[in-house]
């Protein structure tokens, strides 16, 4: 386990985080899903409880549901009976693999500075015509919350910046406000990018 406040509270926390919320955000879930063909491949990044794999698994999607925390991992495996890698967002290799990659509430915690190393290796992982969705909470400046976690806390402005640096055919960025975990008021951004298609002949 990382050694990081972040990881450890997902460690320590892994049962009553994941017992906290059972039902997707189908607003979001089934925007990103319309937009995939019927069984098209998806990888999911900090998949939690499993919840949102659970529901593309039932729509019939070819989902790989992984999480940066052991603990998580484990928890999500014993709802979706299937292995669920952990796999640290620095850690993705995977070129041209997917259709699509779900992001919902994790990215959230990559350091500013690592961001765009980041952003690089979804890019890479998704396949031309790809897309790829991620939710996070909207803020000024890098901090902490009252639990102790990182958030990297984006205005939209920096989050477009950072995502235009690679080559999506579309990047589409909206918010609305709700909550969290800690049940504190919250701005939250939601990025959907495509990656370009193949060239036409």
């Amino acid at each position: 386990m990382e050694s990081d406040p972040t990881s450890r509270f997902y460690a320590d926390n892994a049962a009553a985080y994941a017992a906290s919320s059972s039902n997707p955000n189908h607003l979001r879930l089934d925007a990103f899903l319309e937009r995939l063909e019927p069984g098209a491949e998806i990888l999911e990044l900090g998949c939690g409880n499993g919840r949102d794999s659970a529901e593309m698994l039932k729509r019939g999607f070819r989902v790989t549901p992984t999480d940066g925390t052991l603990e998580m991992a484990r928890e999500a495996e014993q709802r979706l009976g299937i292995p669920v890698r952990v796999l640290r967002f620095g850690e993705i290799e995977a070129v041209s693999a997917f259709d699509g990659i779900w992001a919902s509430a994790c990215l959230l915690h990559v350091p500013r500075a690592d961001f765009e190393e980041v952003l690089a290796r979804i890019h890479r992982a998704l396949r031309p015509g790809g897309v790829f969705y991620a939710s996070f909470k909207a803020g000024e400046a890098e901090g902490h919350d009252s639990l102790g976690r990182y958030y990297n806390y984006p205005t939209e402005k920096w989050l477009r910046t950072v995502y235009e640096a690679r080559p999506w055919a579309s990047i589409e960025i909206d918010g609305n406000k709700g909550s969290g975990y800690d049940n504190q008021p919250t701005d939250w951004l939601h990025v959907t990018a495509m990656k370009r298609p193949p060239s036409s002949p």
